[in-house]
This record gives structure tokens, sequence and C-alpha cells, in this order.
């Protein structure tokens, strides 16, 4: 398929088991055991916006929460923590994937950062409010690195809609 300089690929529709899968996959990764330290990224929430960008009919605030519900019964941590972090995530990316869309997957990292900043943000109030202490600045590196993960995980679940270039050249699409 032969396309000019600045315009987008067609995509396939998405598999609604590719979605889900990628969505339990990243679970079953933020609840591997390798120690929760402040700085690392929370790989659910990025898949969490991802899918609320660009699939906000199938994936919304109800799917959002229930991940939320299970982090929080995985890390013991306060019932509502991570699902009130998690549905504010989704609900701010269901609000700004019309816009987010438009731009570069380079430039909509920087436009997601804020959404992962007030959800750490949300997350450290719960917790200081339930008497937890304060992980320090090293909590500030978490959103970059999720931000900075923004384009990786663009092309990864983007890949299964990407079309194969088309060696027809009598059909435009």
């Amino acid at each position: 398929m032969i396309m000019r300089p600045g315009q987008q690929q067609l995509l396939l529709p998405v598999s609604p088991i590719f979605m889900w899968a990628s969505l339990v996959m990243a679970l079953l990764l933020a609840m591997l055991p390798l120690g929760r330290a402040a700085w690392m990224p929370d790989v659910l929430a990025l898949v969490i916006v991802f899918w609320s960008v660009h699939q906000p009919m199938r994936v919304g605030m109800g799917a959002a929460f229930f991940f939320g519900l299970c982090m929080d019964v995985h890390q013991s941590a306060l019932l509502g923590q991570h699902a009130l972090s998690y549905t504010t995530l989704s609900f701010l990316a269901i609000m700004m994937h019309r816009r987010l869309t438009w731009y570069s997957v380079l430039l909509q990292a920087p436009q997601v950062l804020p959404l992962f900043l007030l959800s750490h943000v949300i997350e450290l109030a719960i917790r200081m409010v339930g008497g937890g202490i304060l992980p320090g600045w090293t909590m500030l590196v978490a959103p970059a690195l999720e931000a900075a993960l923004w384009p990786l995980a663009s092309v990864l679940l983007l890949a299964p809609q990407r079309r194969t270039p088309d060696p027809d050249a009598n059909r435009p699409l």
C-alpha cells in the first residue's frame, strides 16, 4: 500500500480476544512478585489508558474499576485505592481520546504524562490518609517511565491491527 508522508495507516478492527488478553497479561505482569518499588512503572495502568484511548466503547471505567479492585486485593492495599486511580485514568483517557489520536505516537507521550502523574498522586493521597509512609521523590520516576513506555506500548498493541501491504494495485484500500 503506497502512503503519502504524514498519512496514517488504516488499521484492521481490533480483536476483542487480543484486547482482553493484553489486559489480563498486564494484570499478571503487575502481579509478579518483583517487589513494589516506588519508581516501577504500572504496566496495567499503561494498558488501561491505551485501550481507553483506542477502544473507549469496549474498555471503559467499569473494566478499569474491576482491574483496580484486582490490584487492591493482590497488594492488600486499601480497597478502592487502585480502583479509584484506574477509573480516573480511564475517564480522563476517554475524555481526551479524540484529541490524542490526532498526534503522532511520540507527541502523545507527553500528553499522557499528566494522567499517569495524577494516578500516582491519587494512590499516594489514599495511602497517606490510610497511614502509609511517603515513598520519597522516586515516585515521580514511575509516571515518567510510563509515559516513556507509551510509544512501545502503542507499537506492540497496534501490531495485530496493521494491514499488510497489499500487492493489488487496483484496490485503493
